[in-house]
């Protein structure tokens, strides 16, 4: 699919500087501007006309006539439309409306399902702030986001979204979700130190901040270094624009089937004239049955058919949770053999649960998961009492509330309430028990807050009491003692190093690790309007905890499935490589761990080498996602690509099925070809799963309509060549009818099929690997080459012994029919015999087998259809003929299923040996 863009993107750098490895003070002065006063606006206007609008290129809507040609660059369309064509020279009218009527429904269906996409360009625009604030001629101002420049002074807070990319030059507690660029799972904290100048991804830069990333906390002061086109939202932008969206392996599976399909139908039709004219036939005549052939040989009931049992098949997929955007990725499900799936959210919870508490002399882990309210705290290691006053610093020290068993404030706090709930405290009362003096945020400099509270000591004494909660590493770095069983004791060497020690030891599990503390104070010395973080010194220990963003419960039972249907699942995220590696433990996804950096620094080759060998990618940014993708391709795997965020849209798009979930940008969804309404990891497996059991169907199908088709030119072919019938042994409206009354009957029915036994057991199909297998002619060509036989030998009959054409064809017509009933239940296992009770485990296969049967007997007895078929009316006799050839069939095609069954029987009887 081709779009217009059009745009006039912001100037990019030619070589980009690091600007996260410059100071503050030296960001400004190169981009010549005073952060105390702005840029003036003299400057931005000139600066807006040379380097262009913060936006991103802009995709134009294509017109509706021509979207509606475009779904006539199917090679079937085309072949429709030139068989059409052909029937109107011959005035064959009725043919003609038909055929031109098929191809204006499958480009209806077509339009229809691509209108269901919306541009991922578009839908990444759309997500761009409308206004900024900044300082310009040393005053603050409000202006529209398309207008900043590089240089202008930008002003953030809490609930801002930045509007667009810029070095910090001044930080107050800020934090920024850049969730939907980088994939973190939590708010990373952002301050104005420059870091090494060394290669960095958007993840590791903590003195930048990225356009369209929501400010969650605190404040701070940005210069803009990068507009529009040359913001990492731009360069992501300019990914999905180079990113192809392919061909689903189906589309290019049915574009080879059909020229397959017509190069039989053009041989044929050539030794029909060859020999027609070595007979002295007319021209006119040969052209009447070649048209006939043409009508026969073209499937024109394929794409339909095709069209209803993927439709069928996003129906049922819909009922789970996935919505299918594009009919032929249903199909393209069951191809894959490679899952890339996201960690957060998808194969997680993507809620913050404490499993584990140390104090200084007792170990406990606590139950439940996510932000439920049930578990409970088990005493595991240690004798001592006193576990409560271990967590309170938690509760005290937090902002986060539990509303009817939910978390509202930041999900780590939220995971600590949890954690008091389940340890039985009543948060309420002990916070209204205890009123704030003062508060310390949080920041991400000193990684800790802190609450001052007035409280009692032992001895009843007033004291101010400071409760603590950080990251472990800082608040350690401040203990002087701990405290246990109600009283304080020493913090010496050998406390420190058992400490560290459970915290290296829960970090290694992938949890993070927060430490709680306290102190009291001298009412008298403490001021509340002074530097709250100088009394933070001399911490008293309480506890450490560990918290995972805990795997789905269903997770693991889906990785296995997965894996037991031969399809490799890895874990891509953006979180550090450790704890994505401790997960894929936990889910069982085997392979060892790498950073997204260190593979796209592979070579090529390297990468098709390591591939097999990775379990956890980590640190990914946008394009190793593509890379990792691109290799696995290339690898000759089918991929599946899950992602919710800006950052996952171009390996999305560029995977064979790009999954987006329900709860992720639009831009990600845009650029998928299917959406989990539930992000659940297991509802991609039953997918895979529904994809199998409907490919599996549809080369049913298949099987079916290409021993059709072989009857169909071998019949002709044959009547040409030894002048049966006067090489026209069926015309015009009998070969539509076989297409449209008894082709698509059974089409619907084996579109409904029940699952065959064992698809999520085999093997996925071999990327590339064509519908037309050696199995399949195995079947396709004897049991075409039977029928074709068995209806010229009818028609001979007719003529020999009833000396009549026209009762020849019409017990032929009758004998297709029944012998297309035989294939069809034939066509359900390649196999499996049908003498069994399963074979009627279709209510739709049975309805399709009664009625063909019952119209095989009309065709021929009522008026009406030998009006309109040319056929006559047979007798019971007749009728029988016509039914030899199926019961003749059944019995061959049971034979050979016998005989492939005691092959394969003996090929796994000598592989065991």
């Amino acid at each position: 699919m081709t779009t217009t863009v059009r745009s006039r993107p912001a100037r990019t750098p030619a070589s980009p500087r690091r600007w996260y490895a410059i100071p503050a003070a030296d960001v400004a002065a190169a981009l010549d501007v005073d952060p105390e006063i702005g840029l003036s606006a003299e400057t931005a206007a000139r600066r807006l006309h040379d380097d262009g609008a913060n936006a991103l290129p802009e995709e134009q809507p294509r017109p509706g006539w021509r979207r509606f040609l475009e779904e006539y660059r199917s090679y079937m369309q085309l072949i429709l439309v030139g068989a059409a064509i052909v029937s109107l020279a011959v005035q064959e009218w009725g043919t003609t409306v038909l055929l031109l009527a098929l191809t204006v429904l499958n480009a209806v269906i077509g339009l229809r399902q691509a209108g269901k996409a919306q541009s991922a360009m578009n839908a990444l625009k759309s997500m761009m702030r409308a206004t900024a604030r900044v300082r310009r001629d040393g005053s603050e101002a409000e202006i529209p986001a398309e207008d900043l420049v590089v240089g202008d002074v930008v002003l953030l807070a809490a609930g801002d979204q930045v509007p667009a990319d810029g070095r910090i030059i001044a930080a107050s507690a800020l934090q920024i979700d850049e969730s939907a660029l980088t994939g973190e799972s939590t708010p990373s904290a952002k301050d104005a130190d420059a870091l090494p100048d060394v290669e960095l991804g958007p993840g590791d830069q903590t003195d930048m901040a990225f356009m369209n990333t929501p400010v969650t906390h605190g404040s701070g002061v940005v210069v803009v270094t990068a507009t529009g086109g040359g913001t990492q939202f731009g360069k992501i932008s300019a990914m999905l624009t180079a990113t192809a969206r392919e061909k689903s392996l189906l589309t290019r599976q049915l574009d080879t089937l059909t020229l397959w399909i017509v190069g039989a139908a053009a041989l044929t039709m050539f030794v029909m004239f060859v020999m027609g004219r070595s007979r002295g036939e007319a021209w006119d005549v040969l052209f009447v049955s070649a048209i006939a052939l043409a009508i026969a040989a073209i499937p024109e009931a394929l794409p339909s058919v095709t069209q209803m049992i993927l439709s069928l098949g996003s129906v049922q997929l819909a009922a789970r949770n996935a919505i299918v955007k594009e009919l032929p990725a249903v199909e393209t499900l069951g191809f894959t053999s490679a899952i890339n799936s996201d960690k957060t959210g998808t194969l997680t919870m993507n809620q913050m649960t404490v499993v584990e508490v140390v104090t200084p002399t007792d170990r406990y882990t606590v139950s439940g998961t996510g932000y439920g309210l049930q578990g409970r705290v088990h005493h595991v290691a240690g004798t001592t009492t006193g576990f409560a006053e271990a967590i309170v610093p938690y509760v005290l020290a937090s902002d986060a509330q539990l509303v009817d068993g939910s978390v509202v404030g930041d999900p780590t706090e939220g995971a600590l309430l949890v954690l008091a709930h389940k340890a039985g405290l009543d948060i309420d009362a002990m916070r209204d028990a205890a009123p704030r003096l003062a508060t310390l945020p949080f920041d991400p400099t000193y990684k800790l807050m802190a609450t001052f509270v007035p409280h009692a000591d032992a001895s009843g004494r007033a004291v101010v009491r400071c409760f603590v909660k950080g990251a472990a590493p800082a608040v350690l770095a401040l203990v002087a003692t701990a405290r246990a069983t109600g009283r304080s004791i020493p913090w010496d060497a050998d406390r420190e190093r058992l400490a560290r020690a459970d915290m290296e030891r829960m970090e290694n599990l992938g949890q993070r690790v927060m430490a709680a503390a306290r102190l009291d104070l001298d009412p008298a010395a403490f001021d509340p309007e002074g530097d709250l973080l100088g009394y933070v010194r001399g911490l008293e220990l309480t506890s450490l905890v560990g918290m995972v963003d805990p795997p789905r419960a269903e997770s693991r039972a889906a990785v296995a499935a997965a894996q037991a249907a031969h399809v490799r699942v890895r874990m891509i995220t953006g979180d550090d490589v450790l704890t994505g590696a401790a997960i894929a433990r936990q889910l069982g996804i085997p392979g060892t761990a790498m950073l997204g950096a260190d593979f796209a620094a592979l070579s090529a080759a390297e990468r098709l080498a390591r591939i097999d060998d990775l379990g956890v990618v980590g640190r990914v940014a946008p394009e190793h996602k593509v890379l990792l993708v691109e290799t696995l391709k290339a690898k000759g795997d089918v991929v599946a690509m899950t992602g919710d965020g800006v950052n996952d849209a171009p390996a999305i798009k560029a995977a064979d099925i790009g999954i987006a979930m329900g709860s992720g940008t639009d831009v990600a969804k845009n650029a998928g070809r299917m959406i989990l309404s539930d992000d659940d990891f297991a509802t991609i497996v039953f997918a895979v799963g529904q994809g199998r059991k409907i490919f599996d169907n549809l080369m049913k199908y298949i099987r079916f309509v290409l021993i059709l088709l072989v009857v169909f030119v071998l019949t002709f072919l044959a009547a040409s060549l030894f002048d049966i019938a006067d090489g026209e042994p069926f015309n015009p409206a009998q070969v539509l009818w076989i297409h449209f009354f008894v082709n698509a009957a059974f089409g619907f029915a084996l579109g409904f099929d029940a699952e065959s036994p064992g698809l999520m057991s085999a093997r996925p199909r071999p990327r590339g690997e064509s519908v037309l297998t050696r199995t399949m002619a195995c079947i396709v060509g004897p049991a075409g080459l039977a029928i074709a036989a068995a209806l010229l030998g009818l028609i001979q009959l007719g003529v020999e012994h009833y000396d009549s054409l026209d009762v020849g064809v019409s017990m032929a017509f009758s004998s297709f029919a029944l012998c297309l009933i035989v294939a069809a239940l034939e066509c359900r296992s390649e196999t499996g015999t049908v003498f069994t009770t399963a074979t009627f485990d279709s209510r739709v296969m049975n309805r399709a087998v009664f009625g063909e049967f019952a119209l095989a007997v009309l065709v021929t007895q009522m008026d009406v259809f030998n009006r309109l078929l040319d056929t006559v009316p047979l007798t019971m006799a007749q009728f029988g003929w016509a039914m030899l050839p199926a019961v003749v069939l059944l019995l061959l095609w049971e034979a050979g299923k016998l005989l492939a069954r005691r092959l394969r029987a003996d090929d796994r009887a000598t592989d065991t040996v």
